[in-house]
């Protein structure tokens, strides 16, 4: 996939005219219907004026090449995190529900068990052997103020997830940081519960996040892997086709 046509045509061209005479003409040909304006993203050619002007150091930032895929990764990267913020938000509205109704809905319960019993046993399904009918029988034993520590817990976990999706989708520095330290802490806790079963999810939610983390750590220069943030810095500004042309200028 060339991820600088595809943002290129989500966004348009990112053309700019600087100041600076002998650099405007290393990105401006004049075509026979009118001028045009090399993109910083993707390096065609537009015909009309420039989408910006001003001293080549007023330039905005264009990620292109590497960091233009690893700007769709990390977006990529923060939708997970809403959805699964959201799924969290509902399973903790489901339990201050369960909290608020918790009598009702054990009676509810257990009169409707009863009359799934002819079909279980007709699907081969052992209701007291289940572990999700022993799962619900065991929440509805769970005092209210336990509930109420459980959903607060779930809806700050959400939060979490949330200021993480945040920092990732806006490409801020301590965005990057936030994900890593934020992902590293739930990683015990969602190894360990592999430990008591194995699903598709969870097995999943592991692996994205662990190679979420390595991804971020190593590509993004964190806690000064691979050249530390000075290395970042400058890999952001050498990939920067106005530094391209700048540094072919000086050449010539």
């Amino acid at each position: 996939m060339d991820f600088a046509l595809r943002s290129c045509g989500l966004h348009g061209h990112a053309t700019f005219a600087p100041d600076e005479v002998e650099l405007a003409d290393r990105l401006r040909v004049d075509t026979p219907v009118g001028e045009a304006w090399r993109c910083l993203r993707c390096e065609t050619f537009v015909v009309g004026a420039p989408r910006g002007r001003g001293p080549a150091d007023t330039a905005p930032e264009v990620p292109r090449g590497r960091l233009l895929r690893d700007r769709t990764l990390m977006r990529a990267l923060a939708v997970e995190r809403v959805i699964r913020a959201l799924i969290i938000l509902l399973v903790a509205a489901g339990v201050f529900e369960l909290r608020s109704a918790r009598t009702e809905l054990q009676q509810k319960f257990e009169a409707e068990l009863p009359l799934i019993r002819p079909l279980s046993d007709q699907i081969g399904w052992n209701l007291d052997d289940s572990k999700i009918v022993q799962r619900i029988g065991e929440v509805f034993t769970l005092s209210e103020t336990t509930l109420w520590w459980i959903a607060a817990g779930l809806v700050a976990y959400a939060l979490i997830e949330l200021v993480e999706a945040v920092g990732l989708w806006s490409m801020k520095r301590w965005g990057e940081y936030f994900a890593v330290v934020a992902t590293s802490a739930f990683l015990p806790l969602e190894i360990y519960e592999l430990t008591e079963k194995v699903t598709t999810l969870r097995l999943l939610a592991v692996l994205i996040n662990i190679v979420a983390v390595l991804w971020l750590l190593w590509s993004k220069r964190l806690f000064g892997l691979n050249g530390g943030g000075r290395a970042y810095l400058a890999e952001h500004h050498t990939e920067s086709l106005l530094s391209v042309e700048r540094a072919g200028l000086n050449k010539a």
